[in-house]
């Protein structure tokens, strides 16, 4: 019974001991001083997120457009034409009794009060309402014409010589050279292409002009165009 009471007393002197030498090692404060708790572990705060960075932009497709082939464009085509057997609105502002509905004769002249024949064939509208301006300036002041065809006559070029098929060709819109040749039916076996030629009566006169044209040249692809106008004859020695 003493023994056991010597191990109970042992035990406590020793945990006596353990617990002053622990209070002994920590630093008293000083006298009047209040000890702060111990700060708490600073919270971890989640970086902030960066944008997102855009992505690239991808430049967009350009629609590539093909070159225009030279001679072929719009700008090259020719001027409508007055013709004989068209149907001419002439208006005169202010000028009632100078104001117009007219036919061209065959011959391609017209008849107007005051200036008489006037010649319209082979003109383009705006060449003819110029022209009447200035012949109407002896009498009427400062003039103000206007000229529109309000009905085209059928109309034709002739296509004569070494082709399967010479003649009259109706000229609808605007043709070429070779597309009045293939109307004709294409060349004959011994016709010679690099001698062609296309008589075109020169507007407003009786003189004819004889226009060389080169079928070599014409089938290239950079060639200038050659159009008709009503009246032409294409000549295939």
């Amino acid at each position: 019974m003493s023994r056991r009471l010597l191990l109970i007393a042992t035990a406590a002197l020793t945990l006596v001991t353990a617990e002053a030498s622990s209070q002994a090692q920590a630093p008293s404060p000083a006298p009047g001083t209040t000890v702060a708790p111990a700060a708490a572990p600073p919270a971890t705060v989640p970086a902030p997120s960066s944008p997102k960075a855009p992505a690239p932009r991808t430049a967009a497709a350009v629609p590539t457009t093909p070159p225009a082939r030279t001679g072929s464009s719009a700008a090259n085509q020719p001027e409508y034409r007055i013709g004989s057997g068209d149907k001419l609105q002439i208006n005169v502002y202010k000028e009632a009794d100078l104001t117009q509905a007219l036919q061209v004769r065959p011959d391609g002249r017209i008849t107007m009060p005051l200036i008489g024949d006037f010649a319209a064939a082979g003109q383009t509208p705006m060449q003819l309402q110029r022209k009447l301006s200035e012949s109407l300036r002896e009498y009427v002041t400062n003039p103000v014409v206007t000229v529109m065809v309000v009905e085209v006559a059928p109309r034709v070029v002739y296509v004569m010589g070494e082709v399967n098929t010479p003649g009259a060709v109706p000229l609808q819109g605007t043709m070429t050279v070779l597309q009045a040749l293939a109307v004709a039916g294409g060349f004959k076996d011994f016709a010679n292409k690099g001698g062609i030629k296309v008589l075109r009566k020169a507007p407003g006169t009786d003189r004819v002009e004889t226009i060389p044209f080169s079928y070599k040249d014409a089938i290239r692809t950079d060639a200038p165009v050659f159009y008709l106008v009503e009246g032409d004859t294409v000549v295939v020695p």
